[in-house]
């Protein structure tokens, strides 16, 4: 094979390990540039060892040990999962110990003006990508009537509101059966809260109830709970509860339904999009269906992008607990005060309780497909999912369901478990406007609630998923692109989804359920 078409990435000059790039990965024999050959097949996105590396050695990716050989690895062989073993986690206590010395983290940027959106304002101060009239729910008895009628809204009445971009039911599996009272039951309480709240639906949005539920309509909206709005202020009740004795049958349900939703979207469909500083996006980042590429290349390009939103003012947050827990040394450094490090380290303590209590680890995370794709286990998993996060400092830490308050600018942590339709409805909680997703097997998420961007980190699956991928990363790995390009692409194609084009997902009408995340009992 010529040494030409043998290719690997290597990203720190630490390293003793390498990623091999060829699509379809490169047989026995294959010989680099540099004069390395492979003594055994190694898959694409999988290591090969640069140098001959002794058992208990580490095998170093990052300039970081991600696990430590069982044998001796000879130079030129395929360093595959069964080849080494994980490392300890980094050590909590130490690291709170250590706080007494913790410097803030600081950087000089320059700032970055001149760009905007198209977007709508809110009467709270925050600003959507997408005018939606959300039909939200008390409790899981009530969704299928809060869809069938969500249906009949974009099918009958939706026509008629042409500055409308959509109708969504938002179905959850909270709100009675459950434990309201338990600790951390105000986990999903105030997921469902905020979801409500969401600044792509503009205002108070229409509440659907059986009326025999745990979550009562009280509960869930308590007296000043929501900002004061046109609907407010028009004094039209925005509850529906389906047990109503005026109620008559099914049909009788959906009228109400409807009839309420028509006044919403009256008013919704005198709102205009109108332009306003890039400031103003609320970027939340998540990957899924990760490969060792996702670390070396699309990640990156997106922490570029995220730094240009930040410098530009807006407020970016990235979440996982697991897919940062490993990386949790790292991430202290980027705490921009001594109160954020503190925030982190007491995050994924309770994550760490969290999954002792039902007989897990982190190493839980790892999937089959992220191992198929090159990533051994979940430190070098961690350390490829925080290059999303860019280089700015953290500004603060927000718990599952909280929502970061408008105004709140710069880079946020947001604890919320790494499974994608768990982390999802927590960052629509933490009033993101718009997502990006990184994926590297690939994977149709998306979302009813906000626009998700979909960036691969392979060209091959750019090609094969033409229809459905957003912005392809993969073209940093065949050195047609560099990071800071493809990362400037995905910042455009942010600005351009929130001014209202769609996204691949949505022009397909892909979205999720709404997991909320639940550690309290079900009874």
């Amino acid at each position: 094979m010529p040494a030409a078409t043998a290719r690997y990435l290597k990203l720190n000059d630490k390293d003793n390990v390498a990623v091999v790039t060829n699509d379809g990965g490169l047989a026995a024999g294959s010989r680099f540039a540099d004069g390395l050959e492979l003594v055994e097949a190694v898959p694409q996105a999988h290591k090969v060892a640069l140098v001959d590396i002794g058992k208990d050695q580490p095998i170093v990716r990052y300039g970081v040990p991600i696990g430590y050989a069982v044998d001796n690895i000879p130079r030129g062989s395929w360093v595959s999962e069964r080849r080494m073993r994980m490392p300890e986690p980094p050590n909590l206590d130490a690291l709170r110990a250590g706080l007494d010395a913790f410097v803030p983290y600081r950087k000089e940027t320059t700032p970055l003006s001149g760009y905007t959106f198209e977007g709508y304002r809110n009467p709270d101060g925050s600003v959507g990508t997408r005018n939606l009239l959300a039909i939200s729910t008390t409790v899981q008895c009530a969704a299928p009537l809060a869809r069938i009628a969500a249906e009949r809204i974009r099918a009958e009445l939706l026509p008629r509101y042409p500055n409308v971009d959509g109708v969504i039911a938002i179905e959850h599996v909270y709100g009675c059966g459950v434990a309201i009272d338990a600790p951390d039951a105000h986990i999903p309480i105030r997921s469902l809260q905020n979801i409500a709240k969401n600044p792509n639906f503009g205002a108070l949005p229409l509440l659907v109830s059986l009326g025999c539920e745990k979550l009562t309509p009280e509960r869930f909206f308590p007296d000043g709970s929501i900002p004061e709005s046109p609907l407010t202020r028009a004094g039209e009740p925005h509850v529906v509860s389906l047990q109503n004795e005026s109620l008559d049958g099914f049909e009788g349900m959906i009228a109400a339904i409807m009839t309420a939703a028509e006044k919403r979207l009256a008013l919704l469909n005198e709102r205009r999009r109108e332009t306003v500083p890039a400031s103003e996006l609320v970027l939340g980042l998540q990957c899924g269906g990760s490969d060792a590429f996702s670390g070396a290349a699309a990640n990156p390009a997106v922490g570029i992008a995220a730094d240009m939103i930040v410098r530009a003012g807006g407020t970016v947050f990235f979440s996982e607990n697991t897919e940062v827990r490993d990386g949790i040394g790292q991430l202290l450094k980027k705490a921009a005060s001594r109160e954020v490090a503190t925030g982190l380290l007491d995050a994924m303590a309770w994550y760490d309780a969290y999954l002792a209590r039902g007989g897990a680890d982190r190493s839980a995370n790892t999937t089959p497909g992220n191992k198929k794709g090159g990533l051994n286990n979940i430190v070098e998993k961690s350390m490829g999912s925080i290059a999303k996060s860019g280089s700015m400092p953290i500004s603060g830490v927000f718990g599952t369901g909280e929502k970061i308050p408008v105004g709140a600018k710069g880079l946020f942590f947001v604890a919320t478990p790494a499974s994608d339709i768990v982390c999802g409805p927590s960052q629509v909680a933490a009033g993101m406007n718009i997502m990006v997703f990184v994926t590297g097997r690939g994977t149709p998420y998306g979302l009813a609630e906000v626009p998700v961007i979909k960036v691969v980190t392979r060209s091959e699956l750019a090609k094969r998923w033409h229809d459905l991928v957003d912005v392809n990363a993969g073209r940093i790995v065949t050195g047609e692109s560099t990071i800071p390009e493809t990362g400037e692409e995905i910042f455009q194609t942010i600005l351009d989804v929130a001014s209202g084009r769609k996204s691949k997902a949505e022009e397909r009408g892909i979205h999720n359920y709404m997991a909320v995340f639940n550690p309290a009992p079900i009874t």
